[in-house]
């Protein structure tokens, strides 16, 4: 008889985040694997459930010790449940070598999907979610995040990091310089948490407001570069960002759109802007 493992979506901020399905899994699990015990309790606590099955640490410094007794508890017949602090197990958190070994020994994977951090931060960013790649966290060090970064610089999807609040000031000036000053991102910061903050703005703009210092969990989402810059005369270019207005956008938003979308520089739609209400700028 062999059991099963199934990958637990956990809230990133609301316990109400989460469905019946989950309350239901962490009652019935016969092993619950989990990041933080505390945590554990906590949602337990919130969402009013009551679990009977073992409970055991599942995090980076106990991670490979704690493979041969879980798939041990895999192949016995037992249901493990595998939750991590916040969002889904084994993007940028524990959880890949347990699938991994739990697929080599014959057990099924499966998973209650819920909440993450990525998806959610693509969905509230304003910029193009068609395409775009996760690159988890940057490295610490100021010079292989440069390099990381300079790879990137040609990558046409929208991208989304991770990255921690001390170092947010930091690697938005590294990104500025590898990327742009003008390329358009998103600091999504305690994403459905109380004090929630989703800013918008050129990498240069964002760096500015950063180094002021930011507080709590942050994914960055980052614009791919442009292809070749959509040819478009002053006039249309001043017509786009007033179509933008007419849809409910703020001018600044306005601007920040058609920048986007024609991949061309920011002060040449805003002179055009300008032109169309003032007449033909003098060179």
């Amino acid at each position: 008889m062999v059991g099963r493992l199934v990958l637990g979506g956990a809230p990133l901020g609301q316990p109400g985040d989460v469905g019946p399905r989950l309350r239901e899994v962490m009652a019935s699990a016969d092993v619950l694997a989990v990041e933080d015990t505390r945590r554990l309790h906590r949602l337990a606590t919130d969402l009013g459930v009551t679990f009977s099955g073992r409970v055991v640490t599942f995090h980076e410094s106990v991670e490979r010790a704690r493979l041969p007794g879980l798939v041990d508890a895999l192949t016995s017949g037992a249901t493990v449940l595998l939750l991590t602090d916040a969002g889904m197990p084994s993007v940028s958190d524990p959880g890949y070598t347990l699938v991994r070994a739990a697929i080599d020994a014959g057990v099924p994977v499966t998973s209650v999907p819920g909440p993450s951090a990525v998806t959610t931060a693509l969905a509230v960013s304003g910029l193009p979610v068609d395409r775009f790649c996760f690159e988890g966290f940057l490295p610490r060090k100021g010079g292989e995040r440069r390099s990381s970064l300079a790879a990137l610089a040609a990558e046409r999807r929208t991208m989304v990091f991770f990255e921690s609040p001390h170092r947010l000031a930091d690697a938005l000036r590294d990104a500025a310089e590898a990327f742009g000053a003008d390329r358009e991102a998103a600091v999504c910061r305690e994403l459905t948490k109380t004090y929630e903050e989703v800013r918008r703005g050129p990498l240069a703009e964002l760096a500015g407001w950063a180094a002021e210092g930011v507080r709590g969990e942050i994914t960055l989402v980052v614009a791919g570069a442009s292809g070749a810059p959509v040819a478009l005369d002053a006039g249309e270019l001043a017509a786009a960002v007033a179509a933008e207005e007419g849809a409910g956008a703020t001018r600044k938003d306005a601007i920040r759109a058609v920048v986007v979308r024609t991949g061309l520089p920011r002060r040449t739609v805003y002179d055009a802007v300008l032109a169309a209400k003032t007449g033909p700028i003098a060179p």
